[in-house]
């Protein structure tokens, strides 16, 4: 018997390897040596408000996932797993701080200290609501490149230039699952037309084939050179909100409140309904997705609710430094934005397999 057909290769290009925006990269090295190479520090952008309800816990793991952290938490609480909140999942190999939630009572012992197989729980906060996805403000990363090759000294120059114009918000390969193995799901889904029951793998089914559609969008504006660009009938994303408005002629205002950095044009997180391009930003999206039909009305009659997402992502607090052939980058990206987005546009990296998580 042969082998299943995978996905056609210009899928596992959208996903993994799509266009840069800023060209080839001067400088070369490898990523994630150590766990310890990889830092995450997550952001809620609020602070627990006491309540009796609920615990916030700031834990840190490495080398584990976060769905194992979240059971792990849901036994010592003995509680079901689903009523454990985290606002986002990190890669398993780093050092990521980040922080869950569990439903409290006054005869539950302080989680402060409590350690299991690659985690360790830092601080404990009471807080009446559990975490919800999405509910954090973003993550500061600290990450360390060995080995590098080529041309260092160009790094301080295009790393400025990645800060100030901003960088393609493309989904990570973390999000396709180790070595594409989330595309061959979405591609046996389209086959077959049946997703797993599973909570949690449909999820991570349905997540994958959504970003799958942004990046091969997204892909096609950055080698048509309009990824920062308004075009007409855009539909455009306020910085830091989830405020979109579509504008059929963008004016100068909003051409200069771009180069500021105040807004982004958007691409499709297809689903039913939501804001949809017109003019020539609808002609561009449209064309980008016809390549993957039938998978964007798929993903509506399944439920998925049509979104936006903005084109550009701009690190802040970026700063970096030089030690023999290591470099060590710092930087912060709001919530849902790929670090290693952000590495591409600056080096050429070798990178561990991608984990599911």
């Amino acid at each position: 018997m042969g082998a299943e057909p995978g996905p056609p290769e210009a899928w596992r290009r959208c996903a993994l390897d799509p266009p840069r925006a800023f060209g080839a990269t001067p400088v070369s090295g490898a990523l994630r040596v150590e766990p310890a190479d990889f830092v995450v520090d997550e952001r809620l952008g609020f602070e627990p408000d006491g309540g009796d309800a609920h615990r916030l816990l700031r834990v840190e793991k490495v080398g584990a996932n976060t769905l194992f952290v979240a059971r792990a938490l849901a036994v010592r609480a003995g509680r079901p797993s689903a009523e454990v909140g985290f606002a986002g999942q990190k890669d398993r190999r780093a050092v990521a701080r980040q922080w869950f939630s569990v439903p409290a009572t006054r005869a539950t012992a302080s989680f402060v200290g409590y350690t299991g197989d690659g985690f360790r729980v830092l601080s404990e906060h009471a807080h009446s609501r559990k975490l919800r996805r999405g509910a954090l403000a973003g993550n500061r990363f600290s990450i360390r490149v060995r080995g590098l090759q080529g041309d260092a000294g160009a790094i301080a120059e295009r790393l400025a230039r990645l800060a100030a114009s901003g960088i393609p918000n493309y989904f990570g390969s973390q999000r396709f699952g180790r070595e594409g193995a989330n595309l061959r799901r979405v591609y046996q889904w389209l086959d077959t037309g049946r997703l797993p029951r599973g909570r949690e793998q449909r999820a991570f089914q349905l997540s994958a084939a959504r970003s799958l559609l942004f990046n091969g969008v997204l892909g096609a504006r950055v080698a048509a050179g309009t990824w920062n660009r308004l075009l007409p009938g855009e539909v455009i994303n306020l910085a830091g909100s989830r405020t979109v408005f579509a504008a059929e002629r963008p004016d100068e205002a909003l051409h200069r409140r771009l180069r500021d950095g105040d807004l982004s044009p958007t691409g499709p997180l297809c689903g039913a309904g939501g804001v949809l391009p017109g003019g020539e930003a609808g002609r561009v999206e449209s064309e980008a997705l016809a390549g993957f039909m039938p998978l964007p009305a798929l993903l509506g009659a399944v439920g998925m609710r049509g979104e936006r997402r903005a084109l550009i992502v701009r690190p802040t607090a970026v700063a970096h430094r030089l030690e023999g052939d290591a470099l060590t980058l710092e930087f912060e990206l709001p919530r849902g934005a790929f670090a290693t987005s952000v590495l591409r546009e600056l080096l050429d990296v070798r990178v561990p397999e991608a984990d599911d998580d």
